[in-house]
């Protein structure tokens, strides 16, 4: 790692990232004190991070969701009273607890009472089928799993020692955090010796999800974002994005560094996000970029009447941007739109900016401050711009390991992100597919990426998905997956590719469907498409 250090320092920039950001600001000496005591005492997880926002800005609202608002002295407070429940319910520094809660809350209840026990926090995604989550469970083996009231019958098979309702519908009941919460002693608790980790689980596309825990990433990981994205101290900011994966946990993690008000509701509905935005006057938004499209996707009468006037950083993560969907959204609501590039072993690798893609509407940008991104060839050797190979990161917040064992392949410090890619001339970087996605058609190398986006940008499709099928003439070929928003035949769609793209990009087949088989986070389930 030493030539990758040198690479990755910069304290006089993280200085001048905070203090753009708003982050680096005066305070009294009592209250420099208190925060360095705190600081020290908790770390800089989320119990440490929402304590010292107890300490700074205690009366600021720092979450609104269907219940109302609560300040960052709330947030402390109950935390505290949750943290000593679960301590009389045997929890301890090392255990893990599983949470399957959506956006409100109690996912942060939960979340900063497990890190002040020193416990882990496993995060389970809501849109889990019984059998996945049961796999999960099994492997993890939580104390405790925390989960809102309609996960109730989905956990029924699974073994679980003790379980905690997350949300009620309805009036609070024992066993919940709400009631818990009203009960527990709110005074401060004795820090723990080990600070608790965090799991966040892999999407589970193409199988079970894996655990990819990590230790407190620091205040360098929110330096690399606020590098390339414009947030700032204070604001508000409407997390869509479900915050038990890599990127709607980032920004509550943000929360306690930026001050953010987090606004959140549980389930993401396209015409309420506009009225949330305007309602609550936010200045950004964290979505997955299947959001955007669901949101494009409203009636033309409907948008007009939505101008999302405080609405300054549009924060897209978690999927690719379809076709020609950044200008779409840049064309109707402003040029606000980042498209932030990573997965859940490296976090982020590369950040595009409203000018990236204006100028490249498809790429991922270009990588953030104390972050590396090499492109090697399948013999490990790194390539020149503009061809394309493995895509590998360096930065400092790298995962640890799957907890069920095995990890991704690392180069001279880098380590793989599962995609193949290519910089540009202007030093932009382009994804083109997962590397076990490629196909091999006529002796041609075939990414479905680059059909899915020539088939987006026909203006009767709505989302596209394609994957590789045999074929007798080719070896193999393209099977395409399209939601239409207009009748247009087969062979209508089939000539839009041949004249965009190379014959033998052509897919074999296009089926239509009334949408797309998606996980919570917005990711195509392809291994559902190769059962149709």
């Amino acid at each position: 790692m030493g030539k990758i250090g040198s690479l990755l320092g910069g304290g006089a920039t993280s200085a001048k990232v905070l203090t753009t950001a708003g982050v680096l600001r005066p305070y009294s000496p009592l209250t420099l004190a208190r925060l360095g005591r705190t600081v020290l005492a908790w770390g800089t997880g989320p119990a440490g991070g929402f304590a010292s926002m107890a300490v700074r800005h205690p009366d600021a609202p720092a979450l609104v969701d269907e219940l109302g608002q609560l300040t960052f002295h709330d947030l402390h407070a109950r935390s505290n009273a949750l943290a000593h429940e679960l301590r009389k319910r045997g929890v301890v520094e090392g255990d893990g607890i599983a949470i399957m809660c959506r956006n409100h809350r109690g996912f942060l209840d939960a979340s900063l009472a497990v890190a002040k026990l020193g416990a882990d926090a496993l995060y389970l995604n809501t849109a889990f089928a019984g059998p996945q989550l049961n796999e999960v469970l099994a492997r993890e083996k939580p104390r405790i799993v925390v989960h809102d009231e309609e996960f109730g019958d989905l956990l029924s098979g699974a073994s679980v020692e003790q379980r905690l309702l997350g949300w009620v519908d309805g009036p609070t009941v024992a066993d919940s955090l709400e009631a818990l919460v009203t009960v527990g002693d709110r005074s401060d608790l004795p820090p723990p010796k080990r600070h608790g980790r965090v799991v966040i689980l892999t999407s589970g596309t193409t199988g079970t999800p894996k655990g990819a825990p990590r230790n407190e990433a620091g205040i360098d990981a929110a330096v690399a974002l606020l590098s390339r994205l414009p947030l700032k101290f204070g604001w508000r900011t409407h997390v869509a994005a479900p915050m038990f994966h890599t990127w709607g946990y980032a920004h509550m993690a943000l929360a306690m560094l930026l001050g953010s008000t987090l606004v959140l509701t549980r389930k993401f509905d396209p015409e309420q996000a506009l009225q949330v935005i305007e309602e609550q006057r936010c200045d950004s938004f964290v979505v997955i970029p299947v959001m955007l499209q669901r949101i494009l996707r409203l009636p033309e009468e409907t948008l007009d009447t939505y101008e999302l006037r405080s609405l300054k950083v549009t924060a897209a993560s978690g999927s690719a941007l379809a076709g020609d969907l950044a200008l779409e959204w840049m064309d109707r609501f402003g040029d606000n739109l980042h498209n932030i590039y990573g997965s859940t072993e490296v976090a982020y690798a590369s950040i595009a900016t409203p000018e990236d893609l204006r100028a490249a509407p498809g790429s991922a940008g270009k990588p953030p401050h104390a972050t590396v991104v090499k492109i090697y060839d399948e013999h490990d050797r790194e390539v020149a711009d503009g061809e394309a190979g493995r895509i590998f990161v360096a930065n400092g917040w790298l995962f640890e390991g799957y907890t069920g064992g095995g990890n991704k392949d690392v180069i001279d410090g880098l380590m793989a992100t599962g995609d193949v890619g290519r910089f540009d001339a202007d030093g932009r970087l382009h994804v083109e597919g997962r590397d076990d996605e490629m196909i091999v058609s006529g002796g041609e190398n075939v990414f479905p990426r680059e059909v899915e986006d020539c088939l987006a940008r026909h203006e009767a499709v709505v989302e596209v998905a394609a994957i590789g099928v045999d074929d007798s003439d080719y070896g193999k070929r393209l099977r395409a997956f399209v939601v239409l928003a207009d009748d247009v035949s087969e062979d209508e769609l089939k000539n839009w590719v041949k004249t965009n793209l190379a014959r033998f990009k052509v897919p074999r087949d296009i089926t239509v469907l009334d949408e797309l088989p998606r996980n919570a986070t917005g990711k195509v389930l392809k291994r559902e498409l190769h059962q149709l």
